[in-house]
């Protein structure tokens, strides 16, 4: 017959202490700096890659918008030369306000007068 697992062994089982090893924890917390560091210098790193594609698409995406606006402004600029044409406004004076055409002797052309030009050192006096 086995009596051996029937005896209970009196097992003493101190927790052994250690002593704190300081030249390890000052290691560790230099590896552990160290590694926070290289961490943030990566963050950093990608910060600056991800905010330089999204300036990029926002650059895109401004000369996309400034091409439309100069595209939209040529056709303003051709709409306003078509409509201050002199044919145009000649007809829509014809056929709306029911304006005629004057003859040559009803035409009174005024021309526009320029002053002559003053000698160079002279000084003119203007009201």
């Amino acid at each position: 017959m086995d009596f051996e697992y029937a005896i209970r062994r009196d097992i003493r089982n101190n927790p052994i202490v250690r002593e704190v090893d300081h030249a390890r924890h000052r290691a560790l917390w230099r590896l552990v700096g160290v590694g926070a560091l290289l961490g943030l210098v990566l963050l950093f790193s990608a910060f600056q890659h991800f905010e330089l594609l999204r300036q990029g698409y926002r650059l895109e995406q401004l000369q996309q918008r400034r091409a439309a606006q100069e595209e939209i402004n040529r056709h303003l600029r051709l709409e306003i030369e078509t409509l201050r044409s002199p044919r145009r406004i000649e007809r829509l004076a014809i056929e709306r306000l029911r304006l005629v055409v004057p003859t040559h002797d009803e035409a009174v052309i005024i021309e526009r007068v320029t002053r002559p030009a003053g000698p160079a050192d002279a000084v003119l006096a203007s009201r």
